[in-house]
């Protein structure tokens, strides 16, 4: 037998095994315990072996997200904010506070499971970038949606806590198979505005702005304007700009772009200087899912919703008190 052959050979036996082990898990009820005693393997290989299956698509695990806009909470939301749809999470007892990191990987999955659930066929898609969107795309399972398009909201960008916006549009539009993935081909970010404007102007980057003003699904999350913010990461905004955006009012940021409280576009640096959709692109599409997590986003996710940039909700349950108490 050739190399290649070889190979072939050994990844479908790998996968063969991981089959196994996940009927044995989620079709069986088989505990890992029980798993790693009958292959005689340690039962974090076992632990291992069922992410992989995951990561590799053997196993799919889904939820009916429909379930989760049941719940009370997601009820008042609804009411209280005339949005179409509203999702809240919860990793911990009702009254009992959760981590961070725990509200914040619950959210990722049901914002997940919300985008798949509101996706229809046909749809151009446009995502932003950031952390929270960054975890719901690594949270994307495979899940074919007939005909769609993937867009950018911002160019390029570079972080150290957060890979460049492609690097999210990509893999969403991978996990959907979408019929194609528009990349903003410059960057998010221009050193000055005149050859801000020029970039605009330029044919090759002239189509994408067009697409982004007919948007069907918009999916996104705001910032607040705090020092540790995203944007000062990035070494997008000083702090002593983020500290005059403060004073002239925004309470959040969204795709680079401040905003107020009542939620009107605060027009400081850099906003002269993006390429990025504006807050009329966001608002022309037809569903505009915000994903949010945590109570000091209250402010920025309360401006995001009086800009008329929500029609579809995803909170973690201590953003949705906040929101309905205030």
């Amino acid at each position: 037998m050739n190399r290649s052959g070889s190979s072939a050979r050994t990844t479908g036996d790998k996968e063969a095994q991981l089959s196994n082990v996940a009927l044995l898990y989620y079709g069986e009820g088989t505990t890992q315990g029980e798993i790693a005693k009958r292959m005689k393997v340690s039962r974090a290989t076992i632990v291992n072996m069922l992410r992989e299956s995951r990561e590799l698509g053997i196993v799919d695990i889904r939820v009916d997200g429909k379930v989760l806009t049941g719940s009370s909470l997601a009820r008042d939301l609804r009411e209280k904010f005339g949005v179409e749809d509203a999702n809240v999470s919860q990793t911990s007892a009702f009254g009992e506070s959760a981590s961070r990191d725990e509200s914040f990987g619950q959210l990722a999955r049901m914002a997940a499971a919300a985008i798949l659930d509101v996706v229809e066929t046909g749809d151009t898609i446009g995502e932003a970038w950031g952390e929270t969107i960054m975890a719901v795309a690594n949270a994307m399972p495979r899940s074919p949606a007939a005909s769609v398009e993937v867009c950018q909201l911002i160019g390029s960008m570079i972080s150290e806590r957060v890979p460049a916006p492609e690097n999210r549009a990509i893999p969403i539009s991978g996990r959907l198979e979408a019929a194609a993935c528009y990349t903003l081909h410059a960057p998010g970010l221009i050193s000055t505005p005149a050859l801000a404007e020029t970039i605009r102007g330029d044919p090759t980057i002239k189509a994408q702005p067009r697409r982004l003003r007919a948007l069907d699904l918009a999916v996104s999350s705001i910032g607040n304007v705090a020092s540790d913010t995203h944007l000062a990461a990035a070494g997008i905004a000083t702090a002593e700009e983020l500290q005059a955006t403060r004073a002239a009012g925004a309470v959040g940021v969204i795709c680079c772009r401040y905003i107020a409280a009542d939620g009107q576009e605060i027009a400081m640096p850099p906003h002269d200087r993006l390429i990025a959709a504006t807050l009329d692109d966001q608002r022309s599409a037809r569903k505009r899912l915000l994903v949010e997590c945590g109570v000091d986003r209250g402010d920025a996710a309360r401006a995001a919703l009086n800009a008329g940039l929500v029609t579809h909700l995803c909170a973690d349950h201590a953003l949705a008190r906040a929101l309905l108490d205030a």
